[in-house]
């Protein structure tokens, strides 16, 4: 917003003109109209925002992408001296005939990656695998390295079926050496053609290897199935594990326990699920909320965090996964498949669901305090040192601005929201572009939701890229903003985050607090920036 005030000038110029014309009444002394004008704009209060500071975007450190491509599905494997390495289908705008060769990055921290670049090719056509899809990284008793993958042939490979069971060795996980065959494709009353994304894992108890991999059973459809082996080359069929009857496919199984329940993750429409155990081969059972992150409300492109599998890193668990690029436009909660790296900390909740929190390596990242500034841009706006008071209106908003928005950051407050509005986070406010989009903890909806729409328009929409929350379970939510570049993480009470792109958060644009409908309060405002 700003400052606009012609009004005194306006009536002077009346009341010159008035004294001018003849007949009537008297017209009032201009020294008496500008007096009233005077007290009137007095009554107004004006609002300025924060001066624009500099804007550097800064390179990726947290959420990195490949230079020239995306990355698709994750595959990580931690290594014995700790090192966190992800590989992954790297993707690009203009795949070719053959195409989703994997490529790794590797980190200790998930603060800094290293890029490797390609560690797997795909094949010509006239091998299984012209398309290569997720698999698993795994070590062997012997030190051997196996990376078990998906082929993938459009021409359906002879009448086998189009995707298979692949697998290549590696003595230090750079050079990897396939084997030429398939290890086997899908078994009868299961589609040819959707047979993929392979997990093996040794099993103690079983004293053999297990490999689960997602399917399409002819009259269960979705399904995740087990093999058994020995030794890794000879597996034998045992049948699904997990078939809720909902999806056409479960996509990226991965199996992990935490204390005495077992938790099964899958990805399908644009989603990353999860099922629950009180045993490692089932029955699982999926939660009433069993995502997240967020999902999307268009069919097909709403890939907000997708196929996530979890990896320990000295003590925590991460679920490892990517958020889509953006869609047709910016800012429109419409993403498209393959982006650039995604982790969540996992979290087991007292109910032993799951939550997810920003990853605690972070704290070791952005280390040096921001001053918080803060300046009331409506009405109703109290500011209190680093806690912020707003009140509005059914109808109206409260906004406060922060000032320009830092290209990496982190945010970190308690909110309160007293009634049933829609409070969060707001971006814009520069003299380049003088709105602000809204990043909602909706209490009306039960959802946490960003699709560009300006504050004004956030009850006039249905979300486009959403999660649910429960705003019942306290009167106080523990936030925090993890940002860099466009990428905007939202996380609520370690229970459920929301990623996103905001272009519109970036450039030199401000961020700032806001409630729509309902009062709110930020208290404990806290901004960090990298040391």
């Amino acid at each position: 917003m700003r400052k606009h005030s012609y009004l005194l000038a306006l009536l002077l110029i009346l009341a010159l003109l008035l004294a001018a014309c003849g007949g009537g009444a008297p017209a009032p002394a201009a020294e008496d109209v500008v007096g009233e004008a005077a007290e009137e704009v007095a009554e107004e209060t004006v609002y300025e925002p924060l001066p624009d500071e500099a804007y550097e975007p800064v390179d990726y450190q947290l959420y990195p992408a490949p230079e020239g491509g995306y990355v698709g599905d994750v595959m990580p494997f931690v290594t014995e001296d700790g090192t966190l390495e992800l590989y992954y289908l790297f993707d690009t705008d203009s795949n070719g005939q053959g195409y989703h060769p994997i490529y790794k990055y590797s980190t200790d921290d998930l603060c800094g990656y290293e890029d490797h670049g390609m560690v797997l090719s795909y094949g010509m056509m006239s091998d299984p695998d012209p398309a290569l899809g997720t698999g698993c990284v795994m070590q062997d008793a012997d030190g051997l390295y196996h990376l078990f993958y998906t082929g993938h042939n459009d021409t359906g490979n002879g009448g086998k079926g189009k995707e298979c069971v692949m697998h290549a060795t590696s003595t230090d996980r750079e050079n990897w050496t396939k084997d030429p065959e398939p290890l086997f494709f899908s078994p009868d009353n299961y589609s040819k053609d959707d047979f993929r994304d392979p997990e093996v894992f040794w099993v103690e108890e079983d004293q053999c290897y297990w490999l689960l991999i997602a399917a399409h059973e002819n009259t269960l459809g979705g399904v995740v199935i087990k093999y058994t082996s020995t030794d890794l080359k000879n597996w034998s069929y045992i049948g699904p594990i997990f078939a809720p009857m909902a999806q056409y496919m479960l996509e990226c199984p991965d199996l992990f326990r935490i204390g005495d329940t077992w938790y099964l993750t899958y990805s399908w429409d644009c989603v990353t699920y999860y099922a629950m155990s009180d045993s490692m081969g089932g029955p699982f059972l999926p939660p009433k909320d069993n995502i997240l992150d967020g999902k999307g409300s268009m069919e097909g492109s709403g890939f907000v965090f997708y196929a996530a599998k979890t990896a320990e890193l000295n003590g925590n668990l991460y679920l490892c996964g990517w958020i889509g690029r953006p869609g047709l436009s910016a800012d429109s909660g419409v993403y498209q498949w393959a982006g650039s790296v995604m982790n969540h900390q996992l979290v087991q909740r007292e109910d032993k669901t799951l939550g997810v929190k920003a990853p605690e390596t972070l704290d070791s990242y952005f280390t040096m305090d921001k001053i918080v500034p803060a300046v009331p841009l409506t009405d109703g706006v109290v500011i209190d040192g680093n806690s912020i008071a707003l009140t509005a209106e059914d109808g109206a908003y409260a906004l406060a601005d922060m000032g320009t928005r830092r290209a990496t950051m982190t945010l970190e407050c308690d909110v309160s929201i007293d009634g049933n509005g829609c409070v969060g986070f707001a971006f814009g406010g520069s003299e380049k572009d003088e709105t602000f989009t809204a990043l909602c903890l909706d209490k009306r909806q039960n959802l946490l939701h960003y699709e560009g729409y300006e504050i004004p328009e956030i009850t006039k929409y249905d979300p486009a890229a959403y999660t649910k929350f429960d705003f019942s379970r306290s009167d106080t939510h523990h936030v925090k903003l993890v940002c860099e570049n466009e990428i905007v993480v939202l996380y609520v009470d370690d229970t459920k985050a929301l990623s996103s792109r905001i272009t519109h958060s970036v450039d030199g644009a401000h961020i700032g607090v806001f409630a729509d409908g309902c009062g709110a309060e930020f208290s404990s405002i806290s901004m960090k920036i990298p040391g």
